[in-house]
């Protein structure tokens, strides 16, 4: 027994004079803040996420799985805005892990933006509605850029040993944004003042943005399903405002849009929303990309 704490001894030793540290554990909600982390801690950090663009983000499991993930993290990075409201809290008191829940290992990013379409009141009749306001920011890159300053200050506080690397992240980030930014906004002027129909609200910060009008939805209310009566009303808003497609992200049944699409002949166009939402959007940089390259495939025909 004591040749083998004397080795962990020697061993821990060893570590320590090769500046060998322990690596922060970041568990995100969803890809979009999975890939800023890795964007701004590089190979500090191991990230785990809860979530796939694939997945609809108000109905997720809580698995075990999950659970011990939480259990180990440093550092809890989520939307907020009760965006995970449905799942998270029942996650992390499993977890026991006192340090995530609130402090600096709890990173909620919409507390660092003003967010859009807040309510004036809640009302359960007006449908799933968000009181902190619509929480799909990660669609506007300049809200973006503010939570990946608020991000890299977050883990120089918890990391401080590796904090030269996060500012240097940051800076390399924040210039490559800056400039991917304009390109973008230079890219997709032909879509300022262009209509779209979309399945849900998701897309109040892209549209603000690029000056995309949204003219219909396709749920009478946010998370309600359509009626057919209702749809039937979508088709004359269809014919009167002329909109060039119905827009939709990859984990919405598209059965809505399908029957939409036949009646109106409006083409269906299936954003990313997140990272992974596509077989391009492999980082932060190439979601954007693909969501402007095919709004102005929409937009050419």
């Amino acid at each position: 027994m004591k040749r083998i704490l004397n080795a962990l001894l020697l061993a821990g030793g060893c570590l320590a004079a090769t500046g060998v540290q322990a690596k922060l554990n970041i568990f995100a909600c969803e890809p979009e803040w999975g890939a800023l982390a890795k964007e701004l801690a590089g190979d500090k950090a191991e990230i785990d996420i809860a979530t796939t663009a694939l997945q609809n983000i108000h109905q997720i499991e809580p698995k075990p799985s999950l659970i011990a993930k939480l259990r180990r993290a440093d550092l809890l990075l989520c939307t907020g805005a009760e965006l995970e409201s449905g799942w998270l809290p029942q996650l992390t008191r499993q977890s026991g892990n006192a340090k995530i829940v609130s402090g600096n290992g709890n990173f909620m990013a919409a507390s660092f933006i003003t967010t859009l379409d807040k309510p004036a009141q809640i009302d359960r009749a007006a449908g799933d509605v968000h009181p902190q306001g619509n929480p799909h920011f990660h669609l506007d890159p300049y809200r973006m850029g503010v939570i990946a300053d608020a991000l890299a200050t977050r883990l120089e506080l918890l990391d401080a040993a590796n904090a030269p690397v996060y500012r240097k992240n940051l800076a390399d980030f924040n210039a490559r944004w800056t400039a991917a930014t304009k390109a973008w906004e230079t890219k997709a002027k032909p879509l300022a003042g262009r209509k779209i129909i979309v399945h849900h609200k998701s897309w109040a910060y892209l549209n603000n943005w690029l000056g995309l009008v949204q003219v219909a939805t396709l749920e009478p209310k946010p998370g309600v399903p359509p009626t057919s009566s209702y749809l039937v009303s979508v088709v004359t808003t269809a014919e009167t405002e002329k909109p060039m497609a119905i827009v939709l992200a990859g984990y919405q049944d598209p059965k809505a849009a399908n029957w939409l699409s036949k009646r109106s002949s409006l083409p269906i166009v299936t954003l990313p929303f997140s990272v992974g939402g596509d077989p391009m959007s492999k980082d932060l940089f190439s979601m954007y990309d693909s969501t402007i390259n095919k709004l102005l495939a929409a937009a050419a025909k």
